[in-house]
């Protein structure tokens, strides 16, 4: 009879080389530090099919605030880091992955806000872009703000102007994003800025998306779900 410890000491071999092979297989690698954070857990995520999300690697932390997560990818991807500290609270920081090695470093304090990501090309233009679409989201904010006080006193005048202002300034957000996608034809952030980021716009505009990307690009993840959306699309009556 095989002894309990030659058992337990097998499982663990196992274990351990089912770990290493997993580890070998990586070709993608987040690494980075979250300041003030003591305990926690850190998840490596990606969408799934419909809401569902899939982790893909998880490291607990405990004392420390550095991290390293591993994963295969095959192209491209948006993939998420997630932190849980048990404060009822969910923690997400989007990014652009590609094969390679990405870093975050932020704070537990402000772990969404205080990101800084460096790694993929694609992600770099998801920041440029993103440093954009602040600008149109603090004008929106000002113009909430306007708004509300315009309906406090009553001034229908004003909250006509604050209305067409706010038109002008969607018209032009979704202006910006056709173009950066266009102009990023050969990226697969321009597919996925038709899908997230204008998925109402008029879908000539998101035709036009579609129709400049390069054949690489069609063919890339994110490229071939903005075919399905533009060949499933019905019919206007």
């Amino acid at each position: 009879m095989i002894k309990l410890n030659n058992v337990l000491s097998l499982v663990l071999l196992i274990l351990i080389t089912v770990s290493c092979d997993k580890e070998n297989d990586a070709n993608f690698t987040l690494k980075g530090n979250i300041k003030g954070l003591k305990k926690g857990v850190v998840y490596l995520q990606k969408n799934g099919d419909s809401t569902s999300i899939i982790d893909l690697d998880s490291m607990v932390m405990n004392g420390q605030s550095e991290f390293t997560l591993k994963t295969n990818i095959e192209e491209p991807i948006v993939l998420y880091l997630k932190l849980f500290k048990n404060d009822g609270e969910e923690h997400f920081i989007p990014f652009f992955a590609d094969k390679g090695i990405t870093e975050i470093n932020t704070t537990l304090k402000n772990f969404n806000f205080d990101s800084e990501i460096t790694g993929s090309k694609q992600h770099q233009l998801l920041e440029e872009y993103l440093d954009i679409m602040s600008k149109f989201n603090n004008q929106n904010l000002e113009l909430i703000e306007a708004n509300y006080l315009a309906q406090k006193t009553n001034d229908s005048l004003s909250l006509d102007s604050i209305n067409k202002i706010s038109q002008g300034l969607m018209k032009r957000k979704y202006s910006y994003t056709i173009q950066f996608a266009m102009n990023n034809k050969d990226s697969e952030i321009a597919p996925y800025l038709a899908l997230y980021e204008i998925p109402s716009a008029n879908p000539i505009y998101i035709d036009s998306v579609y129709n400049s990307l390069t054949k690489d690009i069609k063919n890339s993840f994110y490229g071939k779900k903005l075919y399905e959306v533009v060949a499933n699309r019905k019919p206007e009556k």
